[in-house]
């Protein structure tokens, strides 16, 4: 694992924080395609709690056929998210302050700020770039971070995975994202831009449901 070689680079997306908005799928950002899939998981403490260490410690990305090259610590305060209440008012997150932890290959578990460069391709379609961890929560029921694109991508946009797990005792998984076509192909064909979404929301799950277990 390779560590420490990214430039300072802001993301190239201009509505930061955009996936946690309640209006997303109506009001996506200007020329983007957005995205969302909800998944009931399971049910119970011990299937949230399991499914976050999973989620923090990339599963979601590495079990859709994605490959951390590198990983970079956020080097000053970072964007640190944002909640929205039933009227769809912003509200800032209680945050729980945890100590850093790592896998078992070392790479450091998802924190506010990171950076990460991923490699992959789904399907035949490039999935990889320079990505820069939004927000990171681990809130006692709701746990999950955003992932925005700094560059060498062939979208531009925010991708955001949450856990929670209801007053009902149910846990759901839900992924959300807006994509603005960035590779030339892409802008010719939008619906490669919608086919490469939907199969890497099928793979995020596989990873982090014990419902599906079929290899990504």
């Amino acid at each position: 694992m390779r560590r420490g070689t990214f430039k300072d680079e802001t993301v190239d997306y201009a509505a930061v924080g955009a996936t946690q908005a309640p209006d997303l799928m109506q009001y996506p950002p200007e020329r983007s395609i957005p995205a969302e899939s909800s998944w009931r998981i399971g049910s119970g403490e011990s299937r949230f709690h399991t499914a976050s260490e999973a989620l923090m410690s990339w599963t979601a990305l590495r079990g859709a056929g994605l490959t951390l090259a590198d990983v970079r610590p956020a080097s000053g305060p970072m964007y640190s998210g944002v909640s929205f209440d039933n009227e769809g008012n912003p509200i800032a997150p209680s945050k729980l302050e945890v100590e850093q932890r790592f896998d078992a290959d070392g790479t450091p578990f998802v924190s506010g700020g990171m950076t990460i460069q991923l490699e992959g391709r789904v399907r035949g379609m490039r999935a990889g770039g320079e990505l820069r961890v939004i927000f990171a929560v681990e809130e006692p029921r709701r746990v999950g971070f955003a992932l925005g694109t700094v560059g060498d991508s062939v979208v531009s946009g925010e991708e955001s995975f949450m856990l929670d797990w209801h007053d009902n005792d149910e846990v759901w998984f839900t992924v959300r994202a807006f994509d603005r076509p960035v590779g030339m192909l892409y802008r010719l064909f939008p619906r490669l831009v919608r086919r490469r979404r939907r199969e890497l929301f099928t793979r995020y799950l596989r990873a982090i449901s014990p419902l599906y277990a079929t290899p990504a």
